[in-house]
């Protein structure tokens, strides 16, 4: 199975976040916490320039917390020339620790422009990110009121807009970035299961038999705890195993049925908290 999705208004909110990075301070780049990498658009670099960067790891109530705090590690290494946080986009002690570090950042060119005589503006910020990754919720909490559209389906936000945050922040907000082609399959594999890919796009049955192969080999017991399920079955085959939790969900022979339940009960954290991506064991490398 081939995943893909670069719809057209993806291409030209590419186009216009590089027209307007030169109209902010700086860029915040969400990703998913269970997915750090996956779910990073490899043209991002291109999209941000030099503009200061903060790396937002949100979901992080989904993630596997030791994992996090490695990604985070990784992330923050000075190698990487950028700073990065992990949040629950919905927690508003945690988007009161963003708006501080933010302005930890801009302190020293604040300052420089004080030095100049330059009045003192709000801090410009431009939200990035593929989609699904929380960016709507994480701005209406940002604001404190409900300006971006939300959903849980990716693709909602198709055009870009100025939002004001107190008298503290302007922030632009811009639709999901996906991009041209998965050079990794198992990276398109991975943002289905996690939402960031419209779910008429691919075959459910693929992703539930990818997620039973996860599960069974990182995750071991959670299946049997939540569905009952005999997962020495997996060592067989996992085409088996669908079949044994249709079963065991009373779905007769509804397999279809049966993925699209594993697949939300994961999304849903009812599998438990979970992070695919592996942290490069190199830590100097990107």
């Amino acid at each position: 199975m081939v995943i893909q999705w670069f719809p057209g208004h993806m291409a030209k909110a590419k186009r216009q976040a590089i027209e307007n990075r030169n109209m902010v301070d700086i860029v915040l780049e969400l990703v998913d916490a269970r997915i750090p990498i996956s779910s990073r658009n490899p043209l991002m670099d291109e999209i941000v320039g030099g503009k200061p960067r903060l790396i937002i790891l949100n979901k992080a109530d989904l993630a596997d917390s030791n994992m996090t705090n490695d990604w985070l590690e990784y992330f923050n290494h000075p190698e990487h020339n950028q700073k990065a946080i992990a949040v629950n986009a919905f927690s508003q002690s945690d988007i009161k620790r963003t708006k501080k570090i933010i302005k930890e950042m801009m302190i020293e060119k604040m300052a420089a422009r004080e030095a100049r005589g330059i009045k003192p503006r709000a801090i410009r910020l431009m939200v990035l990110g593929i989609p699904n990754v929380g960016k709507s919720t994480f701005i209406n909490q940002m604001i404190k009121r409900n300006r971006a559209k939300t959903a849980n389906k990716p693709g909602v936000t198709q055009h870009q807009q100025w939002l004001k945050i107190e008298n503290d922040f302007e922030l632009l907000d811009t639709p999901g970035i996906l991009w041209h082609k998965f050079e990794d399959q198992a990276i398109g594999m991975k943002l289905a299961l996690t939402g960031a890919i419209k779910d008429t796009l691919f075959h459910k049955d693929d992703i539930a038999l990818y997620a039973l192969e996860l599960w069974t080999n990182r995750y071991p017991g959670r299946l049997k705890q939540v569905y009952r399920l005999d997962e020495s079955l997996g060592k067989e085959s996992y085409p088996d195993m669908l079949m044994a939790l249709t079963e065991q969900l009373n779905f007769g022979d509804e397999y279809d049925r049966a993925s699209k339940k594993l697949i939300f009960d994961i999304r849903d954290g009812k599998l438990g908290t979970f992070t695919l991506d592996e942290v490069p064991e190199n830590t100097n490398s990107q």
